[in-house]
């Protein structure tokens, strides 16, 4: 693309950059309160994070502050009882849970037991798939994953190279809301180590993306080959005030004498 008229081609970046920037939309919220504006009781929120690792704490947080209801929460795991989304079930703000690994919680087993909680259990990888799916435009696709168990109940089967699968819709939300390491005030975002995980497909399946991030810089200051989000899926991001980074279950060996 030739440069404009007057401007040397080693500033036509800064020069479109800011020409461009001039007509995007801004994302940048003041705090998590603002960021999760617009969000109704009933409505369908995925959150990404694995275990407690990248999950968007500041957001969630935010949510138990209101009176929410009924919400249908996608997410790989439901929290532990004082954390993550333990804490929206103890205030019993969740109506229907669609996740993988919900063994960390015994408030989710007293509430799915005594029928207070609706829970859809999909295996893992099936789970990552039917988000990345809404996010990419595929309504469905077939997996072997769940065959001849209860997964597979209701739903169509066909063979492939002589192999059974089962159809898996996908999955996609009112708003997503994921937890980066840096992000750019565009809404490019960089996870980091094993955040890297929902997160990604999640921001791109929700209708309105929210992000809060441990870092947030100026547009340019990120390396576009490290961007695993970009910024096309995100309409709202803010920097957290707080992260205190749970682990589940710590063990650690004994110091040997």
């Amino acid at each position: 693309m030739p440069s404009p008229i007057g401007v040397r081609d080693c500033e036509f970046n800064s020069y479109f950059r800011g020409k461009y920037t001039a007509f995007l939309m801004n994302k940048v919220v003041a705090n998590a309160e603002e960021a999760i504006q617009g969000i109704q009781s009933g409505m369908t929120l995925m959150l990404g994070g694995f275990g407690l690792c990248g999950i968007p704490e500041n957001c969630i947080s935010a949510l138990t502050r209101t009176d929410i209801k009924n919400l249908i929460c996608i997410s790989n795991n439901a929290g532990v009882d004082d954390f993550g989304l333990g804490l929206l079930l103890q205030q019993h703000q969740i109506k229907k849970m669609i996740s993988s690994y919900v063994g960390e919680n015994d408030e989710f087993e007293r509430q799915m037991l005594s029928g207070e909680l609706e829970v859809d259990l999909v295996p893992q990888g099936s789970l990552a798939e039917r988000c990345r799916a809404g996010g990419a435009g595929i309504p469905a696709f077939f997996t072997p994953a769940g065959f001849g168990t209860e997964v597979a109940e209701g739903k169509e089967v066909r063979d492939f190279n002589g192999k059974p699968h089962i159809l898996e819709t996908a999955l996609t939300a009112d708003f997503a809301i994921v937890k980066a390491w840096k992000g750019d005030k565009l809404g490019n975002l960089v996870y980091k180590a094993t955040a890297r995980n929902f997160n990604p497909p999640m921001a791109m399946a929700g209708k309105i993306t929210i992000a809060e991030v441990e870092e947030l810089v100026e547009p340019g200051e990120l390396d576009p080959n490290q961007i695993h989000t970009p910024g096309i899926f995100v309409q709202r991001i803010f920097q957290g005030a707080v992260y205190e980074k749970r682990i589940e279950q710590r063990t650690v060996r004994q110091r040997e004498s």
